[in-house]
């Protein structure tokens, strides 16, 4: 029996591995194709020991996954079984080799081991059991777009859950008999496997033996099968998703936009060629090598899907399904792009076809629907919650490149936007002298630079273009202004001097407008001698902080609300007059999920007496977009929802007096939505939008609750 037993599983085991291996080399023959991408072998080798901590918390912690609790404790019990239960198939392959009465010292021989992994394995039942109802619970027919699952591979899931479950009952059948005819050397320690080796009480010596062989093949079987499937499969990031983990920008896909590469080298535009160099990404093999990983280790779970404001309002783009396209693009069109120049010439056009080599990247008939591209607002809902770190911002943006600065091909009112930054500095193409218009409506003198900044300087405020020229941003400007001059903070502002900073521009995809106006400020800046920067915008404030260093450009940058709860901490300003309102605070994408400042805008709103914060059951990393990020600002929305409209649906559930914010757009996007609201009667008329710095300059200043909200309140 020991050599019959032999043959097959020696014979499964090469057919399974040659099947396994042949497709292992075709995956990294695309990934070898991708184009190259050195920074992120070089922060692994600058940075070991955040690489080391990365597979500890996001590998074998879970962290991310973790952030939805029953989901993630399933997947962890799975995964850490997956790991556990190399032991038991360690113990199988000796079996197999050695015959069935070979244990191995040390391991076989410690009832504890048994106990561990009957228990890890009962575990990962519950978690197949849980998977199963949130399977049924959101599937994509019951649901449609409301379910995560919307666009996966359902087949695939089921049956990935049936081969894990095939795992589990066959070790428990191979040990149970083991039992049963005396070789299982954890005695009462392996519980369940003693249970289950009772259900062989009876049975003959030899009957026994062709049961442990049986059982031994099958629970092999399973595990061979399972590896060619896995390899073929969404499934593949059992393996990748480490790699995946370990080679992602730091801290994470957020805050900084890359510059564009060519060859793993930054892109010079006074030297670059369209018809030598990358221009962001224009075919499925000008994917960085990272990228196909990316592609290759997604899990298809939705979470991104289910948090993409796009999604959400009825838009065609899904993270998910951007990612999953692809990818199956990317394995049809491999045959042909790592292939030889005299195998490509060999291909016939019935071959090429197939393989999808004319296929556009995108376009209306190509793998991404423009509208996919133009909806992503680049809040980083999705990279937030990705649990395997895919980076799906940076795939849109150069994407968007490539379309913008190659194709010129863009909605064409953000060509209007594109037009002002070159020639007026600011996406209205309002004269730069107007950018000090609202020093004037001040009580009080602001320092502007004209050379340099003075000594005693301690911050140039940048004020940005909305803070400098948009009506309802002026009054966060003045506010923050006013409050800075209360707290004896000396500070200086650029005036006409300023200029956008390009984020409006990068996040469209115009890379050469967004460094024509970077160089641009911080020589600006550099020639000033500025060091530190208080900004009220954070989009400003993203770009000054991540991504300015990039193009020479090194400040201290703080938000606004960051500097002001410092003085309210410090006790240089001090809220008094109680404002009596219920306020719901709006989590701005570029300050929360992207530079994870969530805390103290809250701060400041706790120490303004007598106000009422309640959350929105979106919030934090898990806030909804306004809607104007990615340039989005300056692209009509006519698909679905409005984003801002949905946004100003969930603040009204918490029946607010006021909601407030710490960002332009949003204060400005926001207000349109409540408008249509009031208009339309869905909201009383005293509902504002304000930052949070007005709230702290009404208190401070002795104004209090508006006359408006408190007749309201009084009736």
């Amino acid at each position: 029996m020991f050599w019959i037993t032999l043959v097959i599983g020696l014979a499964g085991t090469a057919v399974a591995l040659a099947l396994a291996g042949r497709r292992v080399l075709f995956l990294y023959a695309i990934a070898k194709s991708g184009q190259p991408d050195p920074e992120r072998t070089l922060q692994v080798r600058r940075e070991p020991a955040k690489a080391v901590e990365g597979q500890a918390v996001e590998v074998l912690g879970q962290r991310k996954l973790l952030k939805w609790t029953l989901a993630g404790v399933s997947h962890a019990a799975v995964m850490w079984a997956f790991i556990l239960l190399i032991t038991v198939y360690l113990e199988a392959a000796v079996a197999l080799l050695f015959g069935l009465d070979v244990k191995i010292p040390g391991l076989q021989t410690w009832p504890p081991i048994g106990f561990v992994q009957d228990t890890i394995a009962l575990a990962c039942t519950a978690g197949l059991l849980v998977f199963t109802a949130i399977r049924i619970k959101n599937s994509p027919k019951r649901l449609d777009r409301k379910s995560r699952f919307k666009g996966s591979h359902l087949s695939g899931a089921w049956m990935t859950l049936f081969m894990i479950f095939n795992v589990i009952w066959t070790m428990f059948f191979f040990r149970g008999v083991e039992w049963a005819s005396g070789n299982l050397p954890y005695g009462k320690g392996a519980y369940f496997s003693y249970a289950v080796g009772h259900l062989f009480d009876g049975l003959s010596d030899h009957t026994l033996e062709v049961l442990e062989s049986v059982g031994l093949l099958l629970h092999i079987a399973v595990a061979l099968i399972f590896l060619v499937f896995v390899v073929h499969s969404k499934h593949l990031h059992i393996f990748l998703a480490p790699l995946n983990v370990m080679f992602k920008r730091r801290p994470d896909g957020l805050g900084a936009a890359q510059p564009m590469m060519s060859g793993g080298k930054p892109l010079d535009f006074e030297e670059a060629d369209p018809d030598e160099d990358v221009f962001g990404r224009g075919k499925i093999e000008d994917f960085t090598w990272k990228g196909f990983l990316d592609m290759a280790t997604c899990t298809e779970c939705g979470r991104c899907q289910s948090q993409c404001p796009a999604w959400n309002t009825g838009k065609p783009l899904s993270p998910k399904m951007l990612v999953l396209e692809l990818r199956d693009h990317a394995l049809a069109k491999a045959p042909y792009f790592t292939a030889s120049e005299e195998a490509r010439n060999a291909f016939t056009d019935e071959q090429k076809l197939a393989m999808e080599v004319d296929k556009a990247l995108v376009g209306d008939d190509g793998v991404i629907h423009p509208d996919v591209l133009w909806s992503c607002t680049n809040c980083g809902a999705c990279v937030e919650q990705c649990p395997v770190d895919i980076e799906h911002i940076d795939h849109i943006l150069d994407m968007r490149r490539f379309q913008v600065m190659i194709e010129s091909s863009f909605p064409s009112e953000a060509g209007v936007m594109l037009k002002n930054l070159e020639n007026k500095g600011n996406p209205w193409g309002m004269s730069e002298m107007k950018r000090l218009e609202w020093v004037e409506e001040l009580d009080f003198e602001v320092d502007v630079v004209d050379d340099k900044v003075s000594e005693d300087t301690e911050y140039l405020f940048w004020v940005g273009c909305a803070g400098a020229l948009e009506d309802r941003a002026k009054k966060t400007t003045k506010a923050v202004a006013e409050l800075l001059h209360i707290a004896g903070v000396k500070f200086a502002v650029l005036g006409p001097m300023e200029a956008c900073t390009g984020d409006p521009a990068r996040r469209l995809g115009m890379e050469f407008v967004f460094q024509m106006l970077g160089q641009q400020n911080v020589e600006t800046l550099n020639d000033a001698g500025v060091k530190k920067i208080v900004a009220t915008c954070p989009h400003c404030f993203n770009t000054l902080a991540n991504e300015y260093p990039q193009i020479g450009g090194n400040y201290e940058v703080v938000h606004h609300t960051q500097l002001l709860a410092h003085l309210v901490e410090e006790g240089k300003l001090t809220p008094v007059t109680p404002i009596e309102e219920n306020i719901t605070y709006h989590d701005p994408c570029f300050l929360g999920r992207h530079n994870k400042v969530y805390k103290q805008p809250r701060d400041i709103m706790a120490t303004v007496p007598g106000v009422k914060t309640q959350e929105m059951h979106r919030h934090k990393d898990r806030g909804f977009c306004c809607g104007a990020g990615g340039a989005r600002m300056w692209m009509e929305e006519r698909i679905g929802k409005r984003i801002n409209t949905e946004r100003v649906d969930e603040a009204l559930e918490t029946n607010p007096d006021t909601v407030s914010t710490a960002c332009p757009f949003c204060l400005v996007m926001l207000g349109d939505a409540i408008n249509e609201k009031k208009n339309a009667g869905d909201a009383k008329e005293s509902l504002e939008v304000v930052d949070v710095s007005q709230l702290l300059i009404r208190s401070i200043k002795g104004e209090g609750t508006t006359p408006e909200k408190e007749a309201v309140a009084a009736e």
